[in-house]
């Protein structure tokens, strides 16, 4: 599924996409960011604002702008911490006197196996960890966040990071990065984890959908649609590596550049820690096994 072509709105801007939501464009694109990071905000008098994005003054200062006479920011979110999403909850936070809402730091909600790994000495997955994030308001799955006009119900959605939630706003949801506008989300080990990606996937499809509002490119119109394709697509990866790895023992670098083979070079380490989530959910199934202990660079064979 690729991205629109005709989403490209200005940085800076404060667009309605429904009555009560806008999203402003932070100016930080990139191969892993797309045109940018997209901040929300919520709301007719009392503003939550999620995911202020990555420390840029302007974007800021676009942020303040926004808030119109009679409005203003009540509550600061934030989806998951990642350097894109998170670090100018802090200052916003701080020019606005009020709290900043999340799951918790960084490293909360991540799964026993990825705990094994870090332990283990597995670095970061390589997309930019926001180590400092430390919400002021810890969340969890179900609760609900309120301003005077509007009602947030908080899905704890991790698998592209342990402390990942989603927001949903009645029949809109606020995906962050689970669910993106413009790619499939990167799960990059110790701080992704396969197999809670796809108990997320499968509980946001549980649930009947009007729209997605991502982390990153354009609205999703077909909110089932969209998951059933990224459902499909992860499997299709998964059948791809059994049928690898069907000729022999592999290492994820090998798989990834067998397996990926239309992907820039820029994104093949990215690819490669996809590969090696597969693998770790592989080893849960009881599919595949590795040679030594389990890390980046081992090689895995099929299990018998």
């Amino acid at each position: 599924m690729q991205a629109p072509d005709d989403f490209n709105p200005a940085p800076g801007i404060a667009e309605e996409l429904q009555p009560g939501v806008r999203r402003i464009l932070a100016p930080n694109p990139s191969p892993m960011t797309y045109r940018g990071t997209n901040t929300y905000l919520v709301g007719q008098k009392d503003l939550a604002v999620i995911d202020p994005g990555p420390v840029i003054e302007d974007h800021l200062q676009a942020i303040l702008s926004a808030v119109a006479p009679g409005q203003r920011i009540t509550h600061v979110i934030v989806t998951h911490a990642h350097v894109d999403h998170s670090p100018l909850a802090t200052e916003l936070a701080r020019r606005c006197d009020v709290p900043v809402y999340g799951f918790g730091p960084a490293e909360a909600g991540r799964s026993p196996v990825m705990q094994e790994l870090v332990q283990q000495g597995m670095s970061d997955g390589g997309e930019g960890i926001d180590t400092e994030f430390t919400p002021d308001v810890t969340v969890a799955d179900g609760d609900r966040i309120t301003g005077d006009d509007w009602t947030l119900e908080v899905l704890h959605t991790p698998g592209h990071l342990g402390n990942h939630i989603a927001l949903a706003l009645g029949d809109a949801c606020f995906t962050a990065d689970h669910v993106m506008g413009w790619a499939s989300s990167l799960v990059s080990p110790p701080d992704g984890d396969l197999t809670d990606f796809m108990a997320s996937c499968r509980k946001l499809r549980a649930r009947d959908w009007r729209v997605f509002y991502p982390g990153h490119g354009a609205p999703i119109d077909d909110p089932a649609g969209r998951l059933d394709w990224l459902i499909e697509h992860r499997m299709a990866r998964e059948g791809a590596i059994l049928d690898a790895l069907a000729a022999g023992p592999a290492t994820p670098r090998e798989l990834a550049r067998r397996i990926y083979t239309e992907t820039p070079a820029a994104l093949l380490m990215a690819a490669e820690r996809n590969v090696l989530a597969h693998l770790i959910d592989l080893m849960g199934k009881s599919r595949v096994k590795p040679e030594q202990e389990l890390s980046p660079t081992v090689a895995f064979r099929l299990q018998t």
